[in-house]
């Protein structure tokens, strides 16, 4: 080993800038270089490297099991979810065969569903089994240019942090979109009022759902004319759109002209005649709620997530590899503190999350309500055992 020159490239150290020492050699920062740039070419920085032939895919049916690990019930929004996944990763493939003669259009996919219902976690746990950069954006955030808030292509600024600024990585990536309903225009009668936060974030959205070279501004808010830009082409960026669409039940019913009229017992309080009506939802109901057609073109997959029923919500609190139970016996533990919980106690937990409205993102906040007083004196438990008649809320 020879202190005064490199062990991998032999430069002398009066030839290079500095030397690094490791416990058998020594390494200069051109060689530091080179080597960081063979792992981001085998795919080792974040973001991951895509498949590269079919037998590398992951197959519809084995993403719908990892999601089944994390995520219970909605079969029928993991299934097409799963299919989406897995026809974007051939599209892929497809884009890189020279001698193809039939172009593939992406399906970019709306999820609709109730708060809680589990839409964000569906995309959250999906980004666990992807190797292409996969983000979360929020539209609440997003405005017409020229107002308060940030433009659209700040969605793909967030894509390019995830791929770590490599815009091939980029440009094969998936986008979920949440909250989309948000930007639903005011009423569906165009307007003569500026509505920065609906319809014109719809249109904006258009060129970047549809495939074409944008301009992305690289830390994201507004674009500027003496900023540096990167061009991101985005034809082969999967999206996927969620959105609670309050209200849309409502339009649904009068598409199918079964709205209830007086006090209609055979309509009330029919949790399977909801489910119904709301599997019936197609791009006539999102126009009517106020998502423009060019939009709902863009996005030809439309999949509903179910209502939870208290035998589902019971089974999140239980089941799930990262389930809240889990994580407050682990929390737990942690203190020496046995924890456990009885089947009456978490059917009384599920009834007081279900009286709230707050579906399965409720679940949390009431059963660390009902823990408060055993976490805040942890250091007397040696056994908690949470029964319906210590259940205080």
């Amino acid at each position: 080993m020879n202190p005064n020159q490199c062990s991998f490239c032999g430069k002398k150290r009066n030839e290079v800038q500095m030397l690094i020492s490791g416990n058998n050699g020594f390494i200069c920062e051109e060689c530091i270089e080179q080597a960081h740039g063979i792992v981001k070419e085998t795919g080792k920085n974040p973001g991951g490297a895509a498949a590269t032939t079919m037998e590398d895919l992951k197959k519809p049916l084995e993403i719908k099991e990892f999601l089944d690990q994390y995520v219970i019930g909605q079969d029928q929004a993991k299934k097409q979810l799963a299919i989406a996944v897995y026809n974007h990763y051939k599209r892929l493939l497809h884009s890189q065969d020279e001698n193809r003669e039939v172009e593939i259009e992406k399906s970019n996919v709306i999820m609709i569903g109730e708060t809680g219902t589990g839409k964000t976690l569906l995309a959250k746990t999906i980004a666990k089994e992807l190797n292409v950069p996969f983000c979360i954006v929020d539209a609440t955030i997003l405005t017409e240019a020229g107002y308060v808030g940030e433009d659209v292509e700040s969605i793909l600024s967030r894509l390019l942090m995830v791929a770590d600024y490599d815009v091939e990585k980029a440009e094969r990536g998936i986008v979920f979109i949440d909250e989309i309903d948000k930007i639903a225009r005011k009423s569906d009668n165009p307007s003569i009022t500026r509505d920065v936060s609906g319809e014109g974030v719809q249109q904006g959205l258009l060129k970047l759902l549809e495939g074409s070279v944008v301009n992305v501004p690289p830390q994201g808010g507004r674009k500027h004319p003496d900023q540096k830009y990167i061009q991101v082409n985005t034809q082969n960026i999967l999206f996927i759109a969620g959105g609670a669409f309050d209200g849309i039940k409502e339009i649904i019913e009068r598409r199918l002209n079964k709205q209830a009229i007086g006090f209609s017992s055979d309509k009330l309080g029919k949790t399977e005649d909801e489910d119904y009506i709301l599997r019936q939802i197609n791009a006539i109901d999102l126009r009517k709620f106020g998502l423009i057609p060019e939009l709902l073109g863009r996005f030809p997959i439309i999949t509903y997530l179910e209502k939870l029923t208290k035998e589902t919500m019971i089974r999140i609190m239980k089941e799930p590899k990262n389930s809240i139970i889990n994580q407050f016996v682990e929390l737990f533990k942690m203190d020496g503190v046995e924890l456990s919980f009885t089947e009456e106690a978490l059917e009384r937990i599920v009834e007081e999350t279900t009286e709230k409205g707050l579906g399965a993102r409720g679940l949390r906040g009431t059963t660390e309500k009902v823990l408060e007083d055993y976490m805040f004196d942890i250091a007397a438990q040696k056994q908690v055992e949470i029964t319906p008649s210590n259940i205080k809320f």
